[in-house]
């Protein structure tokens, strides 16, 4: 990355960050319902991807969707009027949490059904090769469902069409509250396409420049019509699996190791400094982050509820 892109970067992971970090206060007062899993530690795996697309490209996650949303550029206000169910929201207070879209951004969703994103990713991915127009899409889905049924049915389709899909997969090490030791006879997810072609590469998920140098590889494969690729990135949560998560399964001193020796942002701040960015400029971003976050939770606190006429509406596709 240049100096210009990683300080982007840094800013980029930052929202997220303080995004999660105020959702999570106002889940704690009683402001978000429902179930909210939060990206808090996460963020450079989204980032460092979404640097690597272009125009009509699409993202399409599961349901710790936040990251993804903000990182496509969708507004923090909107994000965060969804969450508290607000009409401003992006799917005007009926998704909540895990189900919120913007075609605008090619952003087609967080969803709650474990793994069943995959699909519709690869569902994009054959529209792009049907079309001919040389759009890549990106389909996140976490270690925990890396070994359901329909993970490989898809990875056998996109590999029989050479469809131009990028399979992510966030290991961040524990799915719901499993480890993916116990869970996973693979103990290399990278090679988990192995059987249909499919190449893979292991990646440092906590490294935004090492997640954008393997995403170039990767989009640049599909883009060429050379069919899908996969991309295990080596991440780590610092959250439970969602709000109602006590995390017992690990040790705060795990946590807090990896806070301390490898975390995406503070990495990527030594980064910048070392390159000459000054501590005051680094200081301007992060104000500005903050009242983008302090303005998107006064937005999602004030926009009104939706009106009750809302309950009979994006239900039909209605035709002409």
């Amino acid at each position: 990355m240049t100096r210009d892109q990683l300080q982007q970067a840094y800013r980029d992971m930052l929202l997220i960050r303080r995004f999660e970090e105020k959702a999570g206060q106002l889940y704690g007062m009683g402001l978000i319902g429902g179930f909210c899993h939060l990206y808090i530690g996460q963020e450079a795996v989204v980032v460092g991807m979404q640097a690597c697309l272009q125009p009509g490209d699409q993202v399409i996650t599961s349901y710790r969707d936040h990251g993804h949303m903000l990182a496509t550029g969708m507004e923090a206000r909107g994000v965060m009027a969804e969450l508290t169910g607000r009409e401003g929201g992006y799917s005007r207070g009926k998704g909540g949490s895990m189900h919120m879209f913007s075609r605008e951004k090619g952003f087609y969703g967080g969803h709650g059904i474990v793994g069943a994103q995959v699909s519709l990713g690869t569902g994009l991915a054959f529209a792009n090769w049907y079309r001919e127009n040389r759009g890549v899409s990106l389909t996140y889905f976490g270690e925990g469902a890396s070994n359901q049924g329909q993970v490989y049915e898809s990875f056998n389709l996109a590999a029989l069409m050479k469809l131009p899909v990028v399979y992510i997969i966030e290991n961040n090490k524990y799915g719901m509250g499993t480890s993916v030791e116990r869970a996973s006879a693979s103990h290399d997810l990278s090679k988990n396409g192995s059987p249909w072609g499919i190449p893979g590469m292991q990646v440092d998920g906590m490294d935004v420049t090492a997640v954008k140098a393997a995403g170039e590889v990767a989009v640049a494969h599909c883009r060429e019509g050379n069919g899908p690729y996969l991309l295990e990135m080596k991440t780590y949560r610092y959250r439970g699996h969602s709000m109602s998560d006590p995390a017992k399964y690990r040790t705060r001193e795990e946590v807090q190791k990896m806070r301390e020796t490898h975390d995406c942002i503070e990495t990527a701040r030594k980064a910048l400094l070392a390159q000459g960015v000054a501590e005051a400029d680094l200081k301007k971003i992060d104000d500005e982050v903050k009242a983008i976050v302090a303005e998107a939770a006064e937005f999602a606190q004030t926009s009104p509820e939706p009106d009750p006429k809302e309950l009979w509406t994006d239900v039909l596709v209605e035709t002409r």
